[in-house]
């Protein structure tokens, strides 16, 4: 099994949700070991997606460099992982990602028009040798090794609509495409408010996220899924491991999981070689994976 790219460059305009303003998004495709690697091309500074250039986790996942970031990269960088892209070259004109709807969903079609390609060289993976687990009260992120690749979330919320919920996603990148890419984000009014008053979340609306009040959903259209509020917490979590820099073996399993304890999985897998170990994917274990990807 070989490294990917995309075949062509593609791009898109949509609305940023903290600024509310229109965004530029181009994605170009990029040679063999670069990884994905960011560019703000409004500041003319390069940011390589590795958990060392992530500065914030609060509202969401943030990277920077050199006082210049770009925030909201987990719904896109989902929809990357789900497809396998190994080499990729994002290109935007601001300080965030487009939100889109909400889902991961125009990520998809976006890197459907592309294409995916293979290139020269053989992929690199991470297989996950013991288990890693970052807690924080009742909450928690672990990885767990396995030959399979299962995302098991379960969140808890005091409102009627979404209460307690549980999936578990067996990964690949048809299951991803028809169980969690059109999974949107959520909040609460009171929420919404409270970031408008700071000058966040301008360009939040029923258009591209699941808003609540204290007692149903507001948008008028319902729900895409019954459970969309934990398949968008998988969709999120996808997102942010693949700060890993690679896919990955392993299970990830979550309790009330968040951008912040995904970030600080990163750090604490990759701070000790012996919780991983990086291969080459030789023909016959690539069959089986080529598989998820196909």
């Amino acid at each position: 099994m070989m490294q990917t790219t995309i075949g062509k460059s593609v791009e898109l305009v949509g609305i940023g949700l903290h600024r509310g303003s229109p965004v530029k998004l181009r994605l170009e495709p990029l040679g063999v070991n670069s990884g994905i690697v960011f560019y703000r091309s409004d500041a003319g500074v390069s940011i390589p997606l590795i958990p060392a250039n992530v500065v914030d986790t609060k509202m969401a996942t943030v990277i920077g460099r050199e006082g210049v970031t770009i925030s909201t990269i987990e719904h896109m960088l989902s929809a990357i992982y789900a497809y396998g892209i190994d080499n990729l070259r994002v290109i935007v004109d601001a300080d965030e990602i487009p939100v889109m709807d909400g889902s991961s969903m125009s990520f998809c079609m976006l890197l459907e028009e592309a294409g995916v390609v293979a290139q020269d060289t053989p992929k690199k993976i991470m297989r996950i040798k013991k288990e890693v687990i970052v807690q924080e009260g009742d909450k928690y992120v672990k990885l767990i090794p396995s030959n399979g690749m299962n995302y098991d979330f379960t969140i808890k919320f005091s409102h009627p609509v979404i209460d307690k919920q549980s999936y578990v996603l067996a990964f690949t990148k048809e299951n991803y495409k028809k169980e969690i890419a059109r999974a949107r984000t959520f909040g609460f009014v009171h929420e919404v408010q409270y970031l408008r008053s700071k000058g966040l979340a301008l360009g939040g609306s029923l258009e591209n996220a699941v808003v609540l009040d204290d007692k149903k959903v507001l948008n008028p259209e319902g729900l895409r899924f019954g459970d969309e509020f934990v398949r968008h917490k998988i969709l999120d979590a996808i997102g942010d491991m693949s700060l890993i820099g690679m896919n990955f073996i392993g299970n990830y399993e979550a309790y009330a999981g968040s951008h912040d304890l995904n970030h600080k999985l990163t750090l604490a897998l990759l701070k000790d070689p012996a919780n991983y170990e990086v291969v080459e994917l030789a023909s016959a274990e690539s069959k089986e994976l080529a598989k998820a990807y196909a």
